[in-house]
């Protein structure tokens, strides 16, 4: 199990509906880092923008993208994450999904399809929603990713325990394309998923205009068990490395052991 565990973050200013200046910026900014930590960062839709046009945009598991993202995560020696429009199915039968793709160096992925879609803005007209939760595992740190709107609903990130009677998860991760109109909202939940599941939060957001003028802010942030915020970016387009720390993890669960008073429950599906 490794002592930290270490992410590279990155907000940024993305080109809308244009995946080929996507890719290629987001190569660019890559290839400026001298250093990579485990787990490279991306914000929600980071090849397009957070668009309603799915049947334009969209790409199967064997696309450009998640190429991309097999290429990168190699020639870093990261994981990369990020969510991208993935579409399956034939003709007849085509979905469309906001899927966040875990990418590893050796090739393999895992994947987390958005379980709340944004009814604001549509998305839960033109995408499908995802039905389980997936944990990741990168040397002894488990990590529970999870997209935007999602954040609003603390049900769906709440810790259960293992089989060991351990909390399920270490670090709570969100990808997404939150607008700076309510980022006293996600910061302010931020805080509190760390909080009350006594778990590090990593969260990138993206920043810049989008194609519906829709201004983003970033506010990307590292926060730690105990509701501390370790780091935050508001108005600019960063790359941030940053570690987290097993023992104050374990040092704050075991001088607090909140998380053993808490209430048994089972989520159940629609």
């Amino acid at each position: 199990m490794m002592s930290t565990l270490t992410f590279s973050i990155i907000q940024t200013n993305l080109h809308w509906e244009n995946k080929l200046k996507n890719i290629q910026m987001l190569t660019d900014k890559l290839n400026l880092l001298t250093a990579y930590g485990h787990i490279i960062v991306l914000p929600e839709m980071f090849s397009t923008g957070f668009s309603m046009q799915p049947s334009l945009l969209a790409e199967s598991m064997n696309g450009e993208t998640v190429r991309w993202l097999e290429n990168t995560a190699k020639e870093k020696k990261s994981i990369i994450t990020g969510s991208v429009i993935i579409k399956e199915g034939n003709d007849q039968t085509i979905s469309y999904y906001n899927r966040l793709i875990w990418m590893q160096p050796d090739g393999k992925l895992g994947y987390y399809d958005k379980r709340h879609l944004f009814s604001l803005a549509d998305e839960d007209k033109h995408y499908t929603q995802g039905e389980k939760r997936v944990i990741f595992s990168v040397s002894g740190w488990k990590i529970l990713p999870l997209i935007c709107y999602d954040l609003r609903f603390p049900v769906w990130s709440r810790q259960q325990k293992s089989e060991d009677g351990k909390p399920e998860y270490d670090v709570l991760l969100y990808v997404a394309n939150w607008p700076e109109k309510r980022i006293y909202a996600w910061r302010s939940l931020l805080i509190a998923r760390a909080i009350e599941n006594q778990c590090f939060v990593v969260a990138v957001n993206r920043v810049g205009n989008d194609g519906n003028n829709i201004a983003h802010n970033g506010n990307s942030m590292v926060i730690d068990p105990m509701g501390q915020v370790i780091f935050e970016s508001m108005d600019e387009e960063i790359i941030k490395t940053i570690s987290l720390s097993r023992s104050h993890l374990e040092e704050c669960r075991q001088s607090f052991p909140f998380l053993r008073n808490g209430d048994d429950y089972q989520l159940l599906k629609d």
